[in-house]
């Protein structure tokens, strides 16, 4: 990897921001709308398919934390996988994640951000207005997060607390207002039905991982990655957990019911229609809260491959004066933009889904090819226990969820493929014959 612009980048980010980031990437619009989901297919056992996931995102992130520390350049799992198969699989897992999944994620987060704004305010229902508002928000991110990396640092601590206070609130609202009837299980579920709640939610643990494409911003990464993942996914999952055992045991069956908003009626439970309204107003602040963190960690995506001959080399410059990659950040935020002004793309965001399962292959697949690569013995790194356990492991549960994709989305993502990798041949023949 070639980490010489990476040295220009100040690392200011440690163990607890990455955590922070994690925790704010990963906690998006979702959590408000799956303990419903989950209630449907497991009623008050729902807390056992928030345990799976943890389990599973667990092993997935025990293979991004030992390549993390193994490969520090800026890019997450770009740089892991392109260090372990070339610039072509680099390549290819790069657009994956900033284009493939970051961009379309974020556009469409950004479209419901304006739905639920058009509950209180009709006038977010016409295009045009969504086009100013999407304009006006990508470029107050853009502006803070090319002021350098410790701004959009600090304004994510911000709205991850805006974001998480609502929450905690009904948290303990909630706990001293549980039905104990409600929380009782008749019967313990099947494992088939465990694993379909667990398909749903696994994408609602899917975040972590792009809080490390900051990779060359983070201090002493050896011991901060391991450390801020792993504090992200434990301090994610103790809050899903309470946050189901709460709409459990104030809903009840009626969790089941209420789909479209079930932490919302389970705050006018709790506290009347004041609580509907902030949580609904919280569930747009964590869209703004996600999107924001986003910028900040996957426009260093289109850096890193700029930096590695994937894409032009402008795309790699650094502001003089911030020291940020503000090329990158303005192509990756009007990329959102384009796409969030498009709207309608379904079945992109499902895609997206499925170049992200695709990516996790490519990081343990990476993790097993790095076993066998010799290295310095004074490397410090995080080193997986358990030999290849934990690799194999995951990459069971990755080819087990693949296996539920629908063979159209299988096929769109394979043409897909075909492209960006004609593109990427296209690209090194002119580059090359422009040398020559």
């Amino acid at each position: 990897m070639n980490e010489s612009k990476d040295k220009a980048l100040e690392r200011h980010i440690g163990a607890k921001g990455l955590a922070i980031n994690s925790i704010n990437l990963t906690i998006g619009a979702g959590i408000f709308v799956y303990p419903a989901l989950v209630a449907i297919i497991l009623g008050p056992a729902g807390f056992m398919a928030y345990l799976a996931c943890g389990v599973l995102i667990g092993l997935v992130m025990l293979c991004f934390a030992e390549m993390g520390s193994r490969v520090t350049a800026s890019g997450g799992a770009y740089a892991y996988i392109e260090s372990s198969f070339g610039p072509l699989a680099g390549f290819l897992t790069n657009t994956l994640l900033w284009f493939g999944w970051a961009v379309l994620a974020d556009a469409a987060l950004l479209n419901l951000m304006t739905d639920m704004m058009s509950l209180w305010f009709p006038i977010f229902s016409l295009l045009w207005v969504k086009g100013i508002f999407f304009l006006l928000v990508m470029g107050l991110f853009t502006y803070v997060n090319i002021r350098g990396v410790q701004s959009g640092a600090r304004m994510v601590v911000v709205m991850t607390f805006i974001k998480l206070t609502p929450l905690f609130l009904l948290i303990i609202i909630g706990i001293f207002n549980l039905e104990p009837e409600n929380l009782a299980i008749e019967a313990l579920p099947s494992i088939n039905s465990i694993g379909a709640a667990s398909l749903i939610l696994f994408f609602a643990f899917m975040g972590t991982e792009s809080a490390l494409s900051n990779s060359g911003e983070i201090k002493n990464p050896a011991k901060s990655i391991p450390r801020g993942i792993f504090m992200g996914i434990g301090g994610v999952l103790v809050i899903y957990l309470l946050i189901q055992l709460v709409a459990t045991g104030v809903m009840g069956d009626e969790l089941a019911l209420s789909t479209k908003a079930p932490l919302a009626e389970t705050a006018i439970r709790l506290v009347g229609p004041i609580g509907g309204t902030i949580l609904i107003a919280t569930a747009v602040i964590s869209i703004f809260s996600t999107v924001g963190g986003d910028v900040l960690a996957s426009s260093r995506l289109p850096f890193a491959a700029a930096e590695n001959n994937l894409l032009p080399k402008i795309i790699a410059k650094i502001h003089p004066k911030y020291k940020s990659p503000y090329i990158a950040i303005l192509l990756f935020s009007g990329s959102i933009f384009i796409m969030a002004i498009s709207g309608g793309f379904k079945t992109l965001a499902l895609l997206a889904s499925f170049s992200a399962l695709l990516v996790y292959l490519g990081v343990v697949l990476s993790v097993i090819k790095h076993r066998f690569m010799k290295h310095s013995s004074h490397e410090n790194f995080f080193k997986i226990p358990g030999g290849l356990t934990v690799p194999l492991l995951a990459i069971g549960v990755i080819l087990w969820l693949l296996s539920f994709m629908p063979l159209k989305e299988v096929i769109a993502l394979s043409i897909f493929f075909a492209l960006i990798t004609m593109f990427y041949f296209l690209f090194k023949y002119k580059r090359k014959k422009k040398n020559t």
